[in-house]
């Protein structure tokens, strides 16, 4: 078999839209033995893959029409908690690759540590909690446009998609709002799971914004 290019990334088709896209962007699904469709987010499980777009509406709209049938073309078992299975799931993987990131010395927490690794260059990606108030992200986005006006980074992506306690689970403290992962060798792995949770569309529940500087975990690593 002829070795794929390097840095070319595998594509998959989405039985819902029938756009082809990369792996990273869909989810697989898997018939298990007991004919109940599961999703296989570590894409390991054997058996037929089926793909569906990291989209909430995608996912429901393959529930609602039967799709799931008709890609694996037999009577399959769809739990009516899928979609919010998913999204369970995409929420843990992501917070376990935080934690795999805090491991490897490659994450920063705080708001104020999150702002040095910017003022210094460091930092390759922001991570904001869901339920962050709106004055601490437009307080780094000023960050952000200074450094960029003075020459540095004109762009350090930022991503929103876990809440705070989530985070904070992940990390090992509480009321974690604002996070920097620091070292580029990992910021793929970090980027892809935690976008694909991002691009999900989650559920939204009660929650009051917490501030930047109320955070149990500032001045620590």
């Amino acid at each position: 078999m002829a070795a794929r290019p390097e840095g070319k990334r595998e594509e998959r088709r989405c039985i819902v839209s029938g756009d082809v896209g990369e792996k990273d962007g869909l989810i697989r699904f898997v018939v298990d033995p007991e004919g109940r469709v599961m999703p296989d987010l570590a894409e390991r499980l054997p058996g037929r893959g089926m793909w569906v777009s990291a989209d909430r509406a995608t996912m429901e709209q393959a529930i609602a029409k039967g799709l799931f049938a008709r890609a694996a073309k037999a009577k399959v078992i769809v739990e009516p908690t899928l979609a919010d299975d998913v999204e369970r799931i995409l929420a843990r993987r992501a917070a376990e690759t935080l934690g795999l990131a805090k491991k490897a010395g490659a994450l920063v927490t705080g708001f104020e540590k999150v702002l040095t690794a910017i003022s210094s260059g460091k930092a390759a990606l922001l991570i904001e909690a869901r339920d962050g108030a709106e004055d601490g992200r437009r307080k780094i986005q000023q960050r952000l446009r200074v450094i960029a006006e003075a020459g540095g980074p004109a762009n350090v992506p930022t991503l929103r998609p876990l809440w705070s306690d989530e985070m904070g689970l992940a990390l090992g403290r509480a009321n974690v709002v604002h996070a920097a992962l620091t070292q580029g060798r990992m910021k793929e792995k970090v980027v892809g799971d935690l976008a694909r949770l991002d691009s999900y569309g989650r559920q939204e529940r009660p929650s009051q914004p917490i501030k930047a500087g109320h955070e149990e975990d500032e001045g620590q690593a």
